[in-house]
């Protein structure tokens, strides 16, 4: 047996399971579809919570799928965030003016410094802190896998912050409409305000859209500005983390990171077409299921029990925060 065909079998048996979850992940997030209306609970996160189950109750020998499960939950994943930037419109910034790009920005940057310090201050690892506050700042599962290796953070970590972030999102969305008549806030302020806390961009389309079409709008606005700060946010990350030991910066940059901004720089120059925007976050969205399940099969859930309490409590905190700048900012500015 050569050394390519000796890789390929090592691989398979957990790239093809962790293919299997994801289909499993996608037909629950249908029926609950046909059943509720709506994606209650998204393929994404089902696919981490069935790939976990599995570990835990069907896999016998985890170290059998521990390659192919790598494989899925790094590679499929890196190629989903480059396919991600083509459908991100870097217009959509200058249009949007600077001021709210800037609040944006501020709230952003506020929420990683105190977020990690929440979860230093709880006991949390700083890899862990950092991965969770990331994940709130900016998008949730994509963000904190994307930064995830830049901290060198351990796949329990990684698994722990989108398993409570998840969570605690899909409370977001079922929430946070509510905050409408309670503080008084109008369909664009409230889309300001959701696109600024809610994690993923079906989450913020779940939490907005119902509202009003200019809810949904704004919100898918803004969240564009907070997906659009991965590429600059991981970049500097690869730069704090590696300081001490020198590393040219094209060691120190994941692949992915260039990737997303060669793409959506070719989005926003229309060499990728809109038409085409749709298309490829569908299939970045298909290779995300794939890896959160192949991110599933590796969690140990032993380890993720002993931090779960300062994991919950440092999301659950770190929201908190957000929402309170981010309706702020709506006050600040005046958005009507």
């Amino acid at each position: 047996m050569t050394e390519n065909e000796h890789g390929a079998r090592t691989v398979t048996p957990g790239l093809a399971l962790a293919l299997g979850v994801a289909v499993l992940a996608w037909l629950g997030e249908r029926a609950l579809v046909s059943v509720a209306g709506r994606a209650v609970l998204e393929a994404i996160v089902l696919a981490i919570l069935l790939g976990t189950l599995v570990r835990a109750c069907l896999v016998r020998d985890p170290a059998r799928f521990e390659r192919g499960a790598g494989v899925a939950s790094g590679l499929l994943l890196e190629c989903s965030i480059v396919l991600l930037g083509a459908g991100s419109d870097l217009r959509a910034l200058a249009a949007a003016g600077p001021a709210i790009l800037g609040g944006v920005v501020t709230i952003v940057v506020v929420t990683l410094v105190v977020g990690t310090g929440i979860g230093r201050w709880l006991g949390l690892p700083r890899s862990h802190a950092l991965l969770v506050a990331v994940g709130n700042a900016i998008c949730g599962n994509s963000a904190i896998s994307a930064a995830a290796p830049v901290v060198g953070a351990r796949r329990d970590e990684v698994a722990s912050a989108i398993a409570f972030t998840a969570v605690l999102g899909v409370a977001v969305i079922l929430g946070l409409p509510h905050l409408i008549p309670l503080l008084g806030l109008t369909d664009h302020q409230y889309g300001v305000v959701a696109g600024l806390t809610v994690y993923a961009v079906p989450q913020v389309i779940a939490a907005a859209y119902p509202v009003s079409v200019a809810a949904g709008q704004a919100a898918t606005l803004v969240k564009l500005m907070r997906v659009l700060l991965l590429g600059p946010l991981v970049l500097a990350l690869s730069f704090t983390e590696h300081r001490a030991a020198h590393v040219r910066w094209w060691r120190v940059v994941p692949w992915y990171i260039v990737g997303f901004g060669v793409t959506s720089a070719l989005r926003t120059l229309d060499v990728i077409p809109d038409a085409a925007g749709d298309a490829v976050r569908e299939v970045a969205r298909l290779l995300t299921v794939v890896a959160m399940a192949g991110l599933g099969l590796a969690v140990d859930l032993a380890a993720v029990r002993r931090v779960g309490p300062r994991v919950g409590a440092t999301v659950t905190l770190t929201l908190l925060l957000m929402l309170a700048l981010s309706l702020a900012l709506v006050r600040l500015l005046g958005v009507a």
